[in-house]
């Protein structure tokens, strides 16, 4: 597995000649430039249906970015298979439950065992935080995401699931913003030459509102690789299906939860038909990830989900 690249990459490629490259060869081809614009697609919508392995985050332990010594009761191995006797599309491998370190042949079993039971791997996400100062903290961020983008290239998953991050104490989310936007505009520079694309998520910080999210997303070179990973559950306002709509045209991976908190408040459980109706509307094609976070048995609840999903998807 390759070490994971300097924090700077003006020694692969100066920001100018990317950007005039990136620039042509998206013209060249066809595909659309996804920042400033909700995402026009061919076709009408459709969805292929994924499980989060992070729905299992209490039967695994979490090894990233600092490994566990503890030993999990389900494994990734144990995601995959759950995900095959559920008859699902494809999986999520999130990258908290990889072993750490990761070696190339657990990417290539789990590579080979996804392809031998019919699963897609829908993606990954990792857990950074790219609102930091400049410094050594920073710049080990930008070296993880370069990192999974190097093993999602590997193991064959299109798109990662990023998190702005928060106001560092004493700072402005100004500042923070800014910040966070550069770290989008470099590690979407590395994407691009990997082919993976960088989804960012509603996940609280200085994504809390779609208002904040929108305009980090404006703000961000234009560029095919990058767009809103849509979470439903993540919008703790007064209309968070209102909110949703806002960002749901801009979505390149769509994440399901089975509640929703309107104004942070108590949970109530999530209207399916809506969430599902809006994402029809935006004409989403892709993964619908069920993510489910709730303190029930999940091997007794997923099921009762996906029976819901599969019927308003079909």
């Amino acid at each position: 597995m390759r070490d994971a690249a300097p924090s700077s990459l003006t020694p692969f490629l100066s920001r100018r000649t990317f950007l005039q490259t990136a620039a042509a060869a998206t013209f060249a081809s066809g595909l659309p430039v996804l920042a400033a614009n909700p995402i026009t697609r061919n076709g009408k919508p459709f969805f292929k249906l994924s499980l989060a392995a992070y729905s299992f985050h209490r039967q695994m332990v979490r090894n990233w970015p600092k490994p566990s010594e503890k030993p999990g009761a389900m494994s990734l191995v144990d995601v995959v298979n759950y995900c095959a006797e559920e008859n699902l599309d494809a999986v999520e491998l999130t990258s908290y439950y990889f072993p750490n370190p990761l070696t190339p042949a657990y990417l290539m079993q789990l590579k080979e065992q996804t392809f031998r039971l019919g699963l897609d791997i829908s993606g990954t996400a990792i857990g950074n935080d790219f609102c930091l100062p400049p410094g050594p903290e920073r710049d080990a961020q930008l070296a993880l995401c370069r990192q999974w983008i190097d093993y999602a290239a590997d193991m064959g998953a299109p798109v990662i699931r990023i998190f702005a991050g928060q106001v560092p104490k004493g700072d402005t989310e100004e500042n923070a913003t800014a910040r966070c936007v550069a770290a989008i505009n470099e590690s979407l520079q590395y994407a691009a030459q990997k082919g993976i694309v960088l989804g960012l998520e509603n996940h609280h910080g200085i994504t809390s509102t779609p208002e904040q999210l929108l305009n980090i997303v404006r703000q961000v070179e234009p560029s095919p690789w990058f767009g809103i990973n849509f979470d439903s559950g993540n919008f703790k306002t007064a209309d968070p299906y209102g909110d949703l709509e806002k960002i749901a045209p801009y979505a390149v991976n769509a994440q399901i939860k089975v509640v929703v908190s309107p104004n942070n408040g108590s949970k109530v459980p999530t209207d399916l038909k809506r969430v599902v109706s809006m994402l029809k509307q935006a004409n989403y094609r892709g993964y619908i990830v069920l993510e489910y976070e709730e303190p029930e048995d999940p091997r007794v609840e997923i099921p009762k989900y996906l029976d819901q999903l599969r019927e308003l998807i079909a």
